[in-house]
């Protein structure tokens, strides 16, 4: 018996590249790893079942892969594809003509919310959903293991009934969760491959030597029949399903079944789900069973055919009562897909019955052990319909009331907080990997980041078990907590479900003085009453030494598995892993990395905090800005899943003007200003990708000593000023000035840090004189406000400082269509917007439609517009000439004027005074 250890992405690519002979593909999150990984395997000349290297090709889109896919399976190609969201809807009208013509292929699809009023790149059932009616088979796997064994199945099945088949799980919570699951050989595949279904795929593929007409175009008198012709290899999946099956079960021992049941012999109440919320249920089954209830949870793995009778003889005989769960939400329609489909089966076979239905986990929201109970306790209480879990509906009324439920859980629990680009899940990753293989434990990594990818928080659960884990969900209470990011203790709580006896991991230069007085109260009184030990790292330190830059991932996975004591040399396991990850790119950053790993062990400290007091806790400031005020903080402050649906805009807007409130201080480093070597030229503060540089022209009276005299404007000042806890330490402006002595300067942020908040605090008040310098030329234009600052977008990031400049020229009449991409997530990733307004309101307007379609987006948006200045014209053109002079002069000039918005501005302005 073979382990290794990885994620559902990775399961599910590895068995694909083994059955494939052809892989079209787009990537798209969260599948985009089965795609890169097909590649890379093929790059490297890896060999398939056959003896083959897989051919990939990536194409142009979503669409052109289905449609290569269609040609390649057209001409007998064993081909396969890897999608998700609006990349698989863009294959639907393929999809219905692969189905059509009984061609045999698989797609595999990490399961993804559809952008409606916002986009989200996180899981539920919502694409997976929209495909239902194509006629592909559709198949589930609800855990890790899964994805590779019903990729197994997909492709076996797909040959035998000729049909293709639909393989998705959940995405993230199963497409990126790391399990230690069981291999397969390929000797073993081999024995029960259907050979001669393959023979007779290929012996019908389109070729000149067996000509033949395909796609053609028929009339009402035979399309109707033709169409219904399908239906008996449908009504054999079935029986060829359980057939595959049974064939796994002979290599594997594992059972698989279309609809599997666990509970109650006699339960009186199931529940009926697929993905990885069955595991979920069946927990809350196994809970409330051993205290005398009567429930069952029912999986659904085959979902396309929906066998009505399986289905129905699966239920327990004395069943009064079902409740269905679909991840997903049809607007408008009487029930859900996976309902409406359980209440047919119901009706069809004359069962009495009573069915609910209820929504959980949209757009990656977690449903959890306590969710499952509310599930459960509905279903034998309440029996509230159409019911959602895991919110607060204070409109509808459709939650659940949910009770905190404290279940076992023996596993060692551990959490990783790190800063999204900083290496920390990559590590984490590795450790599991090292944990995996070198002990005889069960390991499960899960990994919560948002949209904005780099400079946000990420969070990472693992699970060591001697069992196996069945746990799809976060756990409440965690053995080891580990901070990455001094700066998180000041803006979260993180450590309050720590465990009793737990152990603290602290990434900070600080000493135990100065812990003492810059920790939060809150957070040594923590560590107090859980009677945990507290150990600090000055990581940044060790990797600042060896050149690491901001990559402390591999010091921090050192210092847990230095403190978690395993029985084998862990550092010699992350070398190999340095080894192999990096040695593409030399012996030196190898090296530089294999010693900063040895230097771990002796700059782990443990603190005794006993005496500590800490520092008193800020108390939330109010800004006076509702928006924020009432949602941006609850969500910054990881309070997101308690607000109600309430407390959302109908068609998902937010306003702008708003990530000047953030003020998330992530940087380590921050830039200083040294006026007697600054030629005044601009050039740092245009370069600056968050706009957290800026340039001060003031009056000589209203300066202070920390400005020095304008070049070129006598009796007026200049300063640099920094916005400190918006800058990312990326030091772009430091390379970026051309001064032959720098006028800017890296420094640690805690040396600097409260001058630079002051200092900005004061330059806050003054607004910038008028340059005498163009504001097309960089001298004038670093005095202009940009109307897009301080955003989610990476260190450094290269697109920002061009978007900023280009506000600064238009942002005031600027509307914005944006192609989905990095530059909708930091422009756009709700709850914040980094496009500004000014005084009178007036700002830029965004939007976003889709990836592939900004351009005909916006030429609609001109349109209108355009469309709009006519009627307008129209208008002014019927009132002329008017009795008041002073009007019709301002209406004359504007339609003289009206193609420059630079002339008009002022004009608009007298007339909105003359209305």
């Amino acid at each position: 018996m073979k382990f290794e250890t990885m994620d559902g992405n990775t399961a599910c690519a590895t068995m694909a590249y083994k059955l494939s002979e052809i892989s079209a593909i787009y990537p798209i999150t969260p599948s985009s790893t089965m795609g890169e990984l097909v590649e890379k395997w093929s790059s490297e000349g890896k060999k398939n079942i056959f003896d083959q290297t897989l051919l990939v090709k990536e194409m142009q889109s979503e669409a052109g892969v289905s449609g290569a896919l269609h040609g390649a399976i057209q001409t007998g190609g064993l081909a396969t594809t890897f999608t998700s969201s609006q990349g698989l809807l863009l294959m639907i009208p393929n999809m219905y003509k692969i189905a059509g013509e009984c061609l045999p292929c698989v797609f595999h699809i990490s399961a993804r919310a559809i952008a409606t009023h916002a986009l989200s790149i996180f899981g539920d059932h919502s694409d997976v959903m929209s495909t239902r009616s194509t006629g592909f088979n559709m198949v589930c796997s609800s855990s890790v293991q899964e994805c590779y064994d019903m990729a197994l199945f997909a492709h076996l099945l797909t040959l035998k009934t000729s049909l293709p088949i639909l393989h998705f799980f959940d995405g993230f919570r199963t497409s990126h969760e790391i399990q230690k699951i069981e291999i397969i050989d390929d000797e073993q595949i081999k024995s029960i491959y259907p050979y001669e279904k393959l023979r007779q795929f290929k012996d019908r593929a389109l070729s000149p030597s067996n000509p033949k007409a395909m796609g053609t175009a028929q009339n009402p008198d035979v399309y109707f029949q033709n169409r219904e012709r399908t239906n008996i290899l449908y009504q054999d999946v079935l029986n060829q399903a359980k057939q595959t099956f049974l064939d796994i079960k002979d290599i594997t021992g594992r059972e698989y079944a279309p609809f599997e049941y666990h509970g109650a012999k006699d339960a009186e109440f199931v529940v009926v789900t697929m993905g990885s919320s069955f595991n979920v249920i069946k927990e809350g089954v196994d809970y409330l069973n051993k205290s005398g209830g009567k429930f069952g949870v029912i999986n659904v793995r085959l979902y396309r055919p929906f066998f009505a009778s399986e289905f129905v003889d699966l239920l327990p005989k004395c069943c009064k009562k079902i409740a269905v769960l679909d991840k997903t939400k049809e607007s408008g329609s009487i029930g859900e897909p996976l309902y409406t489909d359980v209440c047919s089966a119901i009706l069809e076979n004359n069962k009495d019955i009573k069915v609910i239905g209820g929504r959980y986990g949209l757009g990656g929201k977690e449903f959890n052990f306590d969710h499952a109970i509310a599930v459960l306790d509905n279903l034998q209480y309440e029996f509230k319909n159409h019911f959602t879990v895991g919110i607060f509906d204070d409109l509808t009324n459709s939650s659940l009331k949910i009770q905190e439920i404290q279940n076992s859980d023996n596993s060692y629990n551990a959490k990783f907080y790190g800063l999204g680009s900083d290496g920390t899940i990559s590590a984490v990753k590795n450790t599991l990997s090292i944990i995996g293989e070198k002990t005889q434990s069960y390991v499960q990594g899960y990994f919560e980041y948002d949209s904005k990818k780099s400079g946000s928080l990420t969070i990472s659960h693992i699970r060591i078990s001697k069992d196996k884990i069945n746990k799809p969900y976060t756990s409440k209470q965690y053995d080891f907590i580990s901070i990455h990011n001094f700066n998180f203790v000041n803006r979260y709580n993180l450590i309050d479900d720590l465990k009793e006896n737990g152990i603290v991991l602290l990434c900070t230069s600080l000493d135990a003085k100065s812990l003492d007085k810059n920790l939060p109260q809150q957070f040594i009184d923590t560590l107090k009453s859980k009677n945990a030990k507290l150990f600090t790292i000055n990581a940044n330190q060790i990797s600042s030494k060896y050149e690491l830059g901001n990559k402390i991932s591999a010091i921090m996975q050192t210092a847990f598995l230095k403190l978690l004591n395993l029985p084998f040399d862990y550092k010699q396991e992350i070398k190999n892993q340095i080894i192999n990850l990096y040695s593409k790119k030399g012996t030196d950053i190898v090296q530089k990395n294999c010693q900063a790993i040895d230097d771990v062990e002796e700059n782990i400290i443990e603190q005794q905090f006993n005496h500590w007091v800490g520092k008193e806790q800020e108390i939330d400031q109010k800004t006076n800005d509702e928006f924020f005020d009432n949602v941006i903080s609850k969500i910054e402050n990881l309070q997101g899943n308690n607000l109600p649906v309430s407390a959302f805009n109908i068609g998902g807007s937010m306003p702008t003007n708003t990530s000047k409130f953030l003020k998330r201080g992530i940087s380590n480093n921050l830039p200083n200003w040294i006026k007697e070597n600054c030629i005044q030229c601009g050039f740092c503060t245009l370069s600056c990708p968050h706009s957290c540089l800026r340039s001060k022209l003031v009056k000589n009276q209203d300066a202070d000593q920390t400005y020095s005299d304008a070049i070129g404007m006598k009796d007026y000042k200049f300063k640099i000023d920094l916005s400190p806890l918006d800058c990312t330490g990326c030091g772009v402006c430091v390379k970026t000035c051309p001064a032959i002595k720098k006028a800017l300067q890296m420094q640690e942020s805690s040396q600097i840090l409260e001058n630079c908040k002051n200092e900005h605090q004061k330059a806050q008040i003054l607004q910038n004189e008028q340059s005498i310098f163009a504001k097309h030329t960089a001298k004038g234009l670093q005095f202009v406000e940009p109307y897009f600052e301080y955003s989610y977008a990476c260190a450094g990031c290269g697109e920002t400082p061009y978007i900023k400049i280009l506000t600064q020229l238009f942002g005031e009449n600027m509307i914005v269509a944006n192609a989905t991409g990095c530059s909708s997530i930091y422009g756009g990733s709700y709850p914040v917007c980094p496009y500004t307004k000014n005084k009178d309101g007036n700002g830029v307007a965004w939007s976003n439609s889709l990836f592939e379609d900004n351009a005909e987006y916006g030429f609609g948006m001109a349109m209108t517009i355009n469309q709009n200045k006519k009627t307008l014209c129209n208008l002014i053109k019927e009132i002329l000439p008017t009795k008041n002079q002073k009007l019709n002069d301002l209406l004359v000039e504007w339609q003289f004027n009206q193609e420059c918005n630079f002339e008009t501005k002022n004009t608009i302005v007298d007339l909105l005074k003359n209305e």
